[in-house]
């Protein structure tokens, strides 16, 4: 058996690749950073091309530091940013408009008639999501609708669909397949979670072509090999999730009622739900975790639109610090926020509320305000946002929560660990491998493989690092989220036309919402 597994890490701001060892263990890493475009407030869109160049270049830089040839790796496991929206031509291969991002709020307007039709409970029983911008289903009608020809090359089967995991393995695999992975598949609003295939009925209302889609098949098999011209050898590519459900895997959340946070350039908490697909009073999105196998694992997710983001508003933006990292010492520079409440919803708000026409504020300020209270509130307000999502999962599971694993660039900011801890009310776990987006990657490529035996021998490697108790009381703790949900009441519904005034519209907004310190978000 090959000695290596190498992760590829597909992400919003940067592409990564990984070598991992049997004892789950970084052997190299390499990194490159792709360019944002923003063509209009609320648009957010990437070159596809770029995330494929950058991404096969990481993994050949990658695998020269460490001096391993291609021939020593026994399996590629590809983790991606999900929803993220491509469409290419078939024969050449190449993409016919930019990639819209998941953060794209420009179908708002599509999303709100198919709500005002009636239609949102159908998209919410069949698909477990929301209907929001967020997810690649309106995204696609858009492509569709308004790029010249699209929508007549689409149903004479010359164009092909697919989130960045499927462009990925079609650039990889040299064009050879076209294929997706349930957790991918999970979040299109095209896909049953229950039936586990494409929906008829979904496709329809979105006016999507059935030629466009990939297969889909399991989180954990061999789906092709990399050409051998990209790499020199044909490596088995035998893993792919989204990085969220990739980084859950990664952090051994394996049980029924485990829960992980990921602090990128948003949050997104899942709770592993076993094999039942429950739905959500509290509007949750109900999503595939993975699968392996026959098995399929789901779990509840919450998404929070601008977490790590935020930092990085206060860093380019305001220019309170020069790097991320020194937002921590900042903060705890003061005993707390004074009364400052910052609510970063630059482009809407995500779970519990799904708010498109939110828009950041800022309420408490008093002239006694400093950069340090600002700074101490806007880590408040990533621990606010994420105890509220932790909250509706408790309501909708009937699940007790032992502790949060965490991870993402984010989660090495001790002073936010701490207030995440206390505004949960359980311990916060930080593991000694941060890496798990790609490290899930891994694991699932070694278990197609057989380079681990099974679960629980990736379960036994999961270590932790350091523990973060509450130190508050339960009284305090409600304070705290009491003044949080005031602040959230004052952003919402901001960026909505008053009648007799030139208004604003659902694009409005900062659509920076890169992510900091070398965390890549959805």
């Amino acid at each position: 058996m090959p000695r290596y597994l190498l992760a590829l890490d597909q992400g919003t701001t940067s592409s990564r690749a990984i070598l991992f060892d049997r004892g789950g263990n970084i052997v190299s890493c390499s990194q490159r950073e792709f360019g944002q475009i923003f063509p209009r407030p609320g648009w957010v869109e990437h070159d596809a091309s770029e995330i494929w160049s950058s991404q096969v270049g990481v993994a050949s830089e990658t695998m020269a530091r460490a001096g391993v040839r291609p021939g020593d790796i026994a399996a590629l496991g590809i983790a991606n940013q999900r929803e993220t929206t491509i469409l290419w031509d078939r024969r050449t291969g190449q993409p016919i408009h930019h990639a819209v991002v998941w953060q794209d709020r420009r179908t708002a307007a599509t999303c709100e008639e198919l709500t005002r039709d009636g239609h949102a409970p159908t998209f919410q029983d069949k698909t477990g999501l929301v209907v929001d911008p967020y997810f690649s289903g309106t995204k696609l009608r858009w492509l569709l609708d308004h790029v010249p020809g699209a929508r007549a090359r689409a149903e004479r089967g010359e164009l092909a669909f697919g989130t960045v995991d499927s462009w990925l393995l079609w650039k990889l695999t040299g064009g050879r397949v076209h294929a997706t992975d349930v957790t991918n598949a999970a979040r299109t609003l095209l896909f049953n979670i229950h039936t586990l295939a494409w929906d008829d009925e979904l496709l329809g209302l979105l006016g999507i072509p059935r030629a466009l889609l990939p297969e889909v098949r399991s989180s954990s098999e061999i789906y092709g090999h990399t050409d051998p011209d990209t790499f020199g050898h044909a490596i088995p590519i035998a893993g792919m999730a989204g990085d969220q459900h990739a980084a859950t895997f990664g952090q051994a959340a394996l049980e029924r009622g485990m829960a992980k946070n990921t602090y990128g350039t948003g949050c997104f908490l899942l709770l592993n739900l076993g094999g039942e697909p429950l739905p959500s009073r509290h509007r949750l999105l109900t999503t595939v975790a993975w699968q392996i196998g026959d098995r399929v694992d789901y779990a509840f997710e919450g998404s929070v639109f601008v977490a790590g983001a935020v930092i990085q508003w206060l860093r380019d933006g305001l220019r309170f610090f020069r790097t991320a990292d020194e937002s921590e010492a900042l903060a705890a520079s003061v005993a707390d926020s004074a009364g400052v409440y910052l609510v970063p919803a630059f482009v809407g708000l995500g779970a519990p509320y799904w708010d498109s026409h939110a828009r950041g504020t800022m309420v408490g300020l008093t002239r006694g305000t400093g950069p340090a209270h600002i700074t101490r509130a806007a880590l408040e307000a990533v621990a606010c946002q994420s105890a509220e999502v932790l909250a509706a999962m408790r309501l909708d599971s009937g699940l007790p929560l032992a502790e949060l694993r965490v991870d993402g660039g984010a989660c090495r900011n001790n002073l936010l660990m701490q207030i995440q801890a206390d505004l949960l009310g359980v311990p916060v776990v930080r593991p000694r491998i941060t890496e798990t987006t790609a490290l899930g990657a891994a694991c699932l490529a070694g278990l197609a493989v057989g380079y681990w035996e099974d679960i629980g021998e990736i379960a036994r490697q999961w270590q932790a690092d350091r523990r973060f108790d509450p130190a508050i009381s339960a009284d305090e703790r409600e304070s705290r989220m009491d003044g949080w949900k005031r602040a959230v009441a004052r952003s919402r519904n901001w960026a909505v036309p008053v009648s007799g005034t030139t208004g604003t519209s659902e694009t409005t907004g900062t659509t920076d919402t890169t992510g900091t310190s070398g965390t890549t978000g959805d």
